[in-house]
């Protein structure tokens, strides 16, 4: 299980790679909640190079906060990696920053199917280089309860960021 330790560990090296690049990140959340946000901004000084967050639990939001299309989220799903894409995309492009991540999935303990069962989610991750944007999406299936998906899911997002703006410096 992913520890509180192991979270701050991951924001911590986000935190550094972020304020030497002089790069500044922005989030796009549902089933988080925020946590991933709430954990960024237990460091102190994040404001330098966290500039906050969207948590988007309804479609309706996704959409008009975050720019997801409704044709999106009628062909998908909010738990695709067309929205979980679209989602990290209007983050950037709504919220600025130069990088931005994503999370939506099924947390449970309900609302799983045959297709889309709890524990699944899926990630976006943004990164401005130059013109050029760098985009990544990615899925995993979790295990626990809803907690234990929640917390490897924000662990899993920050990783992903690591990863990402890690190739690129």
């Amino acid at each position: 299980m992913t520890s509180d330790a192991d979270l701050s560990r991951l924001a911590t090296d986000l935190a550094r790679m972020f304020r030497d690049r002089n790069q500044q990140l922005v989030t796009a959340e549902s089933c988080t909640g925020g946590w991933v946000g709430k954990v960024l901004t237990e460091i102190p000084g994040s404001s330098a190079w966290y500039l906050g967050g969207v948590v988007s639990y309804c479609n309706q939001l996704k959409s008009s906060l975050l720019d997801v299309q409704p044709a999106t989220l009628a062909a998908h799903g909010a738990v695709s990696a067309e929205t979980a894409r679209e989602m990290a995309i209007g983050a950037i492009s709504r919220l600025g920053g130069s990088c931005a991540l994503s999370v939506t999935g099924i947390a449970g303990p309900d609302g799983g199917t045959a297709d889309k069962p709890v524990g699944l989610v899926w990630f976006g991750w943004v990164l401005k280089r130059g013109a050029a944007i760098v985009e990544e999406v990615a899925n995993e299936r979790f295990a626990g309860d809803r907690d234990a998906i929640r917390r490897a899911a924000v662990a899993r997002a920050l990783q992903g960021m690591l990863d990402l703006a890690g190739r690129d410096g």
